[in-house]
C-alpha cells in the first residue's frame, strides 16, 4: 500500500503573507490541523494548529477582543511556520511514512511529487485507517494469535495447517517478543473460521499454541 492512495491530495495551503487569524479560520472551516506554506509554488515552511494555539493569547490576557483580533491579522505565517518540512514521496509505502512519523514524533507529512511539489498531506489518522483496512477488520473475520518460534518454515507450516482445514486466511501479521535468550513471535491470523476448536487442536498438536481466538467485525 501506497502514501498516494492514502493521501489527502490537493490540500489546503496558505503564503508566507497569509495571517495567523486567516490561517485559523482555514483550518476550522476545513477541519484541517496543519497547513503546506507554499511561496511561488514551492514548499517553504508548514504550520500546524498547534503552533497556531501557542501564539495565540491566553484566555487570561488583559486585551480586549478588538486588540486580540487586531493583532492576530497584523502577524503573519512566515514570522512562526517550521521552514524545515519533513516530507515523503508520493511512491512511498505507507509503512514508511508511518516509521518517518514514529521517528520524528510528528502527526502528518507533506508528500511531494517526482518534482517536489507539494502533492497531498497524509497524517495519523490515515494511516490508522490503513491498519484497519490492511487488518481485514470490517470483514467479520476470526483472529487468532499463535505462538511460533523464530525458525524457517514455520509461517508455510502453519499456514498449511489453514489449507488442510479448508480455511481461507484475509491477512496475516507477525511481530517479535523478547523471551529470555530465545527470539519468540506471535503470529496474528485472520480468517474464516467455522470450527475453532478443530483448528486449535491441529495448531496444538503441531506445536503451535493458540494464546487467543476472537470474533472482530
Amino acid at each position: 500500500m501506497f502514501v498516494d492512495k492514502r493521501m489527502t491530495p490537493n490540500p489546503v495551503t496558505i503564503t508566507p503573507t497569509t495571517t495567523v487569524a486567516d490561517a485559523m479560520d482555514l483550518m476550522r472551516n476545513n477541519k484541517i490541523r496543519r497547513l503546506p506554506v507554499i511561496d511561488h509554488g514551492n514548499l517553504v515552511g508548514i504550520i500546524t494548529d498547534r503552533d497556531l494555539r501557542e501564539v495565540s493569547p491566553s484566555p487570561a490576557t488583559t486585551l480586549s477582543i478588538f486588540e486580540l483580533n487586531y493583532l492576530l491579522a497584523k502577524m503573519q505565517i512566515k514570522d512562526i511556520m517550521k521552514k524545515h518540512v519533513i516530507t515523503i514521496t508520493a511512491d512511498a509505502t505507507i509503512e514508511e511514512a508511518a516509521l518517518s512519523m514514529y521517528n520524528n514524533r510528528i502527526g502528518g507529512l507533506v508528500v511531494v511529487d517526482g518534482n517536489g511539489k507539494v502533492a497531498g498531506v497524509i497524517t495519523e489518522t490515515d494511516l490508522f485507517k490503513s491498519f484497519v483496512d490492511v487488518m481485514g477488520l470490517p470483514e467479520g473475520k476470526t483472529r487468532i494469535t499463535i505462538d511460533v518460534s523464530d525458525k524457517i518454515g514455520v509461517i508455510h507450516e502453519v499456514t498449511g495447517i489453514f489449507k488442510d482445514l479448508g480455511i481461507n486466511i484475509g491477512s496475516l501479521v507477525s511481530y517479535r517478543l523478547p523471551n529470555g535468550t530465545e527470539t519468540k513471535y506471535e503470529l496474528v491470523i485472520r480468517a474464516d473460521v467455522s470450527d475453532v476448536d478443530i483448528l486449535t487442536q491441529k495448531l496444538n498438536a503441531a506445536g503451535y499454541p493458540v494464546l487467543h481466538i476472537v470474533q472482530i467485525g
